[in-house]
């Protein structure tokens, strides 16, 4: 049975043709470890990487690649940005819609004396801007939002959160897991201070690869000491980025290959991936609504959110119809509450989960088709 992937909100599947190829060519053709010597097996990888850099720049409007550092994933750059910029004391603010990425290191800071205010956003995950006014205190330091929801798709006002933290001095942390390479994401039009980014959901790269921008002006300690290749007589950390929050040997051929993804993106441009997916997305989400028996979760307008859409079928345990439709139907889909109990809480399902349908550009309007009807048929024995 050949299956069909909607699980690219956890990781995006297949890649492009490119990716594959980078990452092959790397590992059989040029090898070696960037910056460290200045032998061709130091300088062309790093040539290579910083490419990577570049494209991740253009992408998202970044002045000086040389601001973006990269990390394992997400979460490590998450991590970093929280436990480098806060001291207790500092007072953080997030959503109600947090992934535990954001929540569980957040929390852990709060235990060292960090104040955390949690916003509740509405029914269909929406933050409230004029509650995070409300919010911010003499000792603000931070706003953290996802750009957009892993469980309903809802897609943040982060323009105006920008605003807001650029108006009163607050750093703003944008958590583009769900939106690098499916929105437009501009760090100066969105006055967005620190982001962190993932490379194998819509960046199209392989899984272990992420990073971090900083803002000029704006520090961040590192979560980890190490080599860096640079400025190796000193027994500090150099304190320039992009060495500064990246001790160790990177992950070379992932980086290579993120480069190829995101060069991809590039070339099929932002625009053109996200009107595609939102076709999809809202392919599933007129027919699916109409089901008896199932229930949807999000925003109903397809604006308002990314192609990600969670729905439930009546009392069913979200897990067993994830497993019935990939049994039954070929269908790979993601069950339970997806890393996002905060999220799960605020919509309402967090004793049953939801089970999540996450279209990718590589998928096609047959297969919405087959979801449909494989939906409807489980419905009707529910």
């Amino acid at each position: 049975m050949k299956k069909i992937y909607l699980d690219n909100a956890a990781t995006s599947w297949p890649k492009p043709e490119a990716v594959y190829d980078a990452v092959d060519n790397f590992n059989r053709n040029i090898g070696g470890n960037p910056g460290r010597g200045t032998t061709s097996f130091a300088l062309t990888p790093a040539s290579m990487v910083l490419e990577t850099r570049e494209r991740l720049a253009q992408l998202f409007n970044i002045n000086d690649p040389l601001r973006i550092s990269f990390t394992l994933n997400i979460t490590e750059a998450l991590n970093v940005a929280l436990k480098g910029s806060l001291q207790p004391g500092d007072h953080l603010i997030i959503s109600s819609m947090e992934h535990n990425a954001v929540v569980r290191p957040a929390f852990a800071l709060a235990e060292l004396g960090i104040e955390i205010t949690v916003i509740p956003c509405n029914l269909e995950g929406l933050f409230d801007t004029k509650a995070l006014v409300k919010a911010i205190k003499t000792n603000t330091k931070m706003v953290g939002l996802l750009h957009a929801s892993n469980v309903t798709g809802t897609i943040q006002p982060i323009v105006e959160v920008g605003q807001t933290c650029r108006e009163r001095g607050i750093l703003f942390l944008v958590d583009s897991a769900q939106s690098a390479g499916v929105l437009p994401i501009d760090v100066q039009r969105q006055s967005i201070d620190i982001l962190a980014f993932t490379g194998h959901k819509g960046l199209l790269g392989p899984q272990g690869t992420g990073g971090i921008y900083v803002k000029p002006g704006v520090d961040v300690k590192p979560l980890k000491e190490g080599g860096t290749g640079s400025q190796s007589h000193d027994t500090k950390q150099p304190q320039c980025m992009p060495d500064c929050l990246e001790s160790g040997t990177l992950n070379t051929p992932g980086i290579i290959g993120l480069g190829a993804g995101v060069g991809f993106v590039l070339e099929q441009g932002i625009d053109t991936i996200r009107l595609y997916e939102q076709k999809l997305a809202e392919i599933l989400w007129q027919n699916i609504k109409n089901i008896t028996g199932v229930k949807m979760y999000g925003p109903a307008i397809a604006k308002d959110r990314t192609a990600v859409l969670s729905f439930a079928i009546g009392e069913m345990d979200s897990a067993q119809v994830s497993f019935l439709l990939e049994r039954e139907f070929g269908i790979v889909t993601r069950s339970g509450l997806h890393c996002t109990p905060f999220a799960h809480r605020t919509i309402g399902t967090l004793q049953q989960g939801t089970c999540r349908l996450s279209p990718g550009f590589f998928n096609t309007e047959a297969e919405m088709e087959t979801v449909i009807k494989a939906i409807a048929t489980l419905a009707k024995k529910a």
